[in-house]
Parts: C-alpha cells; structure tokens; sequence
C-alpha cells in the first residue's frame, strides 16, 4: 500500500463544490478515491445500477456451469474442445466488456493519448457487436 502523507487542500466556490460533491456521490467512491483516478488521467463512472451485481453473479454461474459440464464432456470423450475453448473465450470477453463499460473508470478525454483512444474506439466496436443472449453478432 502507498504512504499518502501529503494533505493537499483546495478550495471550490459553492457551484463547484456542490457540482463535485454531485459527482462524488454518483460514483458510488470517496472523494478522494475521485479525485485520485482523476489525477491518473481516469474520468470515475456512475456507480452501476442495482441489478448489475445480480447479472454478473448470474453470468459467473452459468460460466461455472459450462466448465462443469465441459468437464464431465471431456472426461466422456464427447466435447469439440476447439469449438468449447472459443465459445467460452467469448463468453468471457462478453462479461469483460460489461465490466469494463459499466464499472472501470475510463480515460479522460483531455489527458488521453492517440492509442488510448484507440483502445476506446476499439472497445466500443467490441460492445456494438453484442447481440442479445450475450452473444456476440457475427459480421
């Protein structure tokens, strides 16, 4: 864990402070948890909505379940194990990009450099090809 010894203290006329603490209580994180990621150049999301946890818990269960089921298929001799692999590769780049899109936080735009950009422009191809289900739509 870092040593963080250094008091730092700024002060915010009341629009901007009000702003902020706005801010601040949306991410769900401590101001100076905000005010950190934001130093490193990561703009805090919104704290994500109730039934995302839910939905992860879900997808992590079924994801268990195909192991599972991939295991007992393996021991019998009966799976595509090639065709298994690549189903679940995408299954789990599919929960990823849910994680990614709803809890990290991402670049700030004034201090983003050209790839992180294009990571982003990347990553946001990436979520337009989900279809419902989970899958992902082929092209």
């Amino acid at each position: 864990m870092r040593n963080r010894d250094i008091p730092f203290l700024f002060r915010l006329n009341r629009e901007e402070a009000d702003a902020f603490r706005e801010r601040v209580k949306r991410s769900g994180l401590s101001q100076e948890a905000y005010v950190r990621q934001s130093i490193s150049g990561k703009m805090p999301r919104d704290a994500p909505p109730p039934d995302y946890y839910s939905m992860m818990r879900e997808l992590h269960k079924i994801g268990n379940n195909l192991n599972q089921i991939a295991q007992k298929a393996h021991v019998l001799n009966v799976i595509d194990v090639q065709r298994y692999d690549n189903d679940m590769r995408k299954f789990e780049g599919v929960v990823r990009l849910f994680t990614e899109a709803v809890i990290l936080p991402e670049p700030s735009r004034s201090l983003q450099s050209l790839d992180c950009r294009e990571e982003a422009a990347q990553r946001d191809k990436s979520l337009h090809g989900i279809g419902k289900g989970g899958a992902q739509r082929r092209q």
